[in-house]
């Protein structure tokens, strides 16, 4: 009997520390929860976050705050579980994060670099959204290349066959829009002249193209600069492009109140989906936001993890973004999700 009783005993204690064990061990899994969030018109590390000089800059009353995913890299089973009942976490398989193949260093390496293009997208909309309008200037032609001796480097492009190119990237879209051979119309400006040529674009690298390598510029009589660190990704895009325009017009876009958000931004202003959107929210509500600016490709997924009394307006552009902000500050409804 002591002998089936000190079995037993062994057993259950072996079962307690194989289940410790069990608890102990990393799992392939990933924990993302809320994650700061940045007043955009703000300080940080005792920096504003959006630096102007050379021009006067306003002041708001309220906030402009984007939101981030904090990031559990290595999970074991007890917070994966603790993690699973959590209202705030989201427990999901590493590849999501961090694909195979792709080390930690890396994948923040590729977070930094889309964060970095995000804030320079950030600036392009919101100058042109400030009336300083994108050049997409040639600064060279191929020498036996399709544009050669039609074009010149220091020509402007205003347009390929009549659709403008507000910025850079659009020239290559429309140019890559029709197979190689087609004669293509391209509107410029000369010395201050304008003008069109025709070039018939050729197969190069298994697309089309004609022969010129561009540049974008932005003239204006200032300077400006984002300074924001241990952030990663693009979602900060539209609220860096909101804060911009806050600081350089007279208008308070805030009313005086926190406003929260997250998307991406291109170049001519069109907000992008994000991931964690469920967690910003969280994020943002514990921050103070009484509104969250959802890209409207999160709506629906915004809808289902809500937070009490934390509006949600869809905006698909900058455009979007602001009118919402106006409508909201003239007592208005702007377009919820």
């Amino acid at each position: 009997m002591r002998r089936r009783g000190l079995t037993v005993l062994l057993g259950a204690l072996f079962t307690a520390l194989l289940s410790i064990g069990v608890l102990r061990v990393p799992i392939p899994y990933v924990v993302l929860g809320p994650g700061p969030t940045v007043n955009t018109l703000g300080t940080a590390d005792g920096k504003e976050v959006i630096q102007v000089s050379g021009r006067e800059t306003s002041t708001s009353a309220g906030q402009l705050r984007l939101t981030t995913v904090g990031v559990q890299p290595t999970v074991r089973l007890r917070g994966a579980i603790a993690g699973w009942f959590s209202d705030d976490e989201a427990v999901v398989p590493r590849e999501l994060v961090y694909p195979p193949g792709e080390s930690t260093e890396q994948v923040e390496q590729r977070n930094a670099e889309d964060f970095k293009a995000s804030q320079t997208s950030a600036e392009t909309a919101a100058l042109r959204e400030l009336g300083f309008p994108v050049q997409v200037v040639i600064k060279t032609v191929a020498g036996d290349g399709p544009a050669a001796g039609a074009l010149k480097a220091g020509d402007l492009i205003t347009s390929v066959d009549g659709q403008p190119v507000p910025v850079a990237a659009k020239v290559t879209e429309l140019v890559r829009a029709k197979p190689a051979g087609t004669a293509l119309t391209i509107g410029y400006t000369r010395d201050g002249v304008p003008a069109t040529a025709t070039v018939t674009s050729r197969e190069q690298d298994g697309r089309p193209r004609i022969g010129v390598e561009i540049d974008q510029q932005q003239p204006h009589p200032f300077t400006l600069g984002i300074d924001l660190g241990d952030i990663g990704g693009p979602s900060a895009g539209l609220m860096f492009a909101l804060g911009i325009v806050d600081k350089l017009t007279l208008a308070d876009l805030t009313g005086g109140q926190i406003i929260a958000g997250t998307g991406t931004i291109d170049d001519e202003g069109a907000v992008g989906p994000i991931g964690g959107i469920a967690q910003k929210l969280v994020g943002a509500k514990h921050a103070g936001a009484r509104v969250f600016l959802v890209p409207a490709d999160n709506c629906a997924e915004a809808v289902r993890n809500p937070q009490p009394d934390l509006p949600l307006l869809r905006v698909g552009s900058l455009d979007e973004a602001m009118t919402a902000l106006e409508t909201l500050r003239a007592g208005g409804q702007p377009t919820r999700c």
